[in-house]
């Protein structure tokens, strides 16, 4: 449930991926610390697995799943919670916006593919798996915490 979050569909996937990873995930791994930071990575890879494991066995359409999308997800809900009101300016559209309403239009994008079928053979379901599981690991470790 872990190994498939290591493993890559070609090279603009993992690029991809990493750039996510870096444009999201460093100043957060910096702000809880290295091992707070994999737990949370790794949680997300995990609630990514299994929504595609749900998704697929309702479904049916079972087909190999790989890459660190997931978690990327989950990092960027992360970001977007931690920082909603930083302005980000994201490659596509290059529209200037909070970073909590990248994610939620993001999301909104991805739930949207995966509802209409279009990209088959993309996991729009993990990515939004890892999305909810960042999401309540980050309620859970926050909980009783004044908010900003």
């Amino acid at each position: 449930m872990l190994t498939y979050g290591f493993l890559h569909g070609g090279i603009s996937h993992i690029l991809f991926n990493m750039y996510g990873l870096y444009l999201f995930g460093a100043e957060i791994e910096r702000h809880w610390g290295e091992k707070r930071f994999l737990n949370y990575y790794m949680t997300c890879v995990l609630s990514a697995g299994l929504a595609q494991l749900v998704t697929a066995s309702l479904s049916g359409a079972v087909y190999p799943t790989w890459g660190a999308s997931g978690g990327v997800f989950g990092v960027l809900m992360a970001y977007g919670l931690m920082f909603p009101s930083r302005i980000i300016l994201p490659l596509f559209p290059p529209i200037p916006m909070r970073a909590m309403t990248f994610v939620m239009v993001y999301g909104a994008i991805e739930l949207f593919l995966g509802v209409s079928g279009t990209q088959q053979g993309v996991a729009h379901f993990a990515h939004l798996g890892g999305m909810l599981g960042g999401y309540l690991l980050y309620r859970r470790w926050t909980a009783g915490s004044p908010r900003r």
